[in-house]
């Protein structure tokens, strides 16, 4: 308990005869003290943290209160928990993650027809031992859930689209090779080929832009949309080369020969 005293003025009066500013002063020199005066005048002993106190030779701290047992449902499941009295709900719901799986975060957890916030404490809001207490998984947290499913689903979506427009371009990436290698030996090659190719790799590009970007499909469809356009640079190159080359046209001689002699034959009766 704290310290009490009244100060007296040096003519035998009370504290409440002292000037303002005398007051004031002392008031100044007790805090330095170690004390403080109330507005009344009263001078006490000023308050201390609890290991202060007791390394000062104050009264040791008070036990813990005996934990108490409550009873949790959650779904059609029942938990039976031992917890502090005095501590949070918060708390309680880091308890009730080990054995229910659900985390904190997404728990929501019910007394007396009411969801607790993390911060209110048990004691406070009338929990005792075996009280009852209901567990659901937070709406706000299903939400966020629901929310994570539609984005994952989309960002699999665009994968998927991205992945078979991939493959494709490669098989076309290779007949670009196969033309600009026909090209550099000398051969023309029938710019139909070349045109085609061209319009078969624009289509993808058109493709690859309709997809959504989300996520780290944004990334892929970039890559692809830069492949895509290498190619069709590269056959407008070789469309130029290949009109520079002349046709090899093939003839073929062929050999002539006499007509066969024909042979008389004798007929005998």
């Amino acid at each position: 308990m704290a310290s009490v005293m009244h100060r007296s003025s040096s003519d035998g009066g009370s504290s409440s005869g002292w000037s303002d500013a005398a007051a004031a002063v002392a008031a100044a020199a007790e805090e330095r003290a170690g004390w403080e005066v109330r507005p009344s005048g009263m001078v006490v002993q000023a308050r201390e943290e609890s290991g202060a106190g007791l390394a000062a030779g104050g009264a040791p701290p008070r036990p813990p209160p005996p934990e108490i047992r409550v009873r949790v449902k959650y779904g059609g499941a029942r938990h039976e928990v031992s917890v502090s009295p005095i501590a949070t709900f918060g708390q309680l719901k880091k308890l009730l993650a080990a054995r229910t799986g659900l985390q904190p975060a997404d728990q929501q957890l019910t007394y007396k027809g009411r969801a607790r916030a993390n911060t209110e404490y048990l004691d406070a809001c009338g929990v005792k031992n075996k009280s009852k207490l209901v567990l659901a998984e937070d709406p706000a947290s299903l939400e966020r859930r629901y929310i994570e499913r539609q984005k994952n689903a989309k960002i699999e979506s665009a994968n998927r689209a991205i992945g078979a427009i991939a493959l494709e371009v490669d098989k076309l990436a290779d007949q670009v090779t196969s033309i600009e290698k026909s090209i550099c030996r000398g051969n023309k090659v029938a710019e139909v080929q070349i045109t085609t190719l061209i319009e078969l790799l624009m289509r993808h590009a058109v493709k690859l832009e309709s997809i959504p970007a989300v996520g780290d499909s944004s990334s892929q469809m970039n890559i692809q949309a830069k492949r895509v356009q290498k190619c069709v640079e590269t056959l407008d190159v070789l469309k130029v080369s290949n009109a520079r080359l002349q046709a090899v046209v093939v003839t073929t001689k062929w050999e002539t020969f006499d007509a066969p002699a024909t042979t008389q034959w004798e007929l005998f009766d």
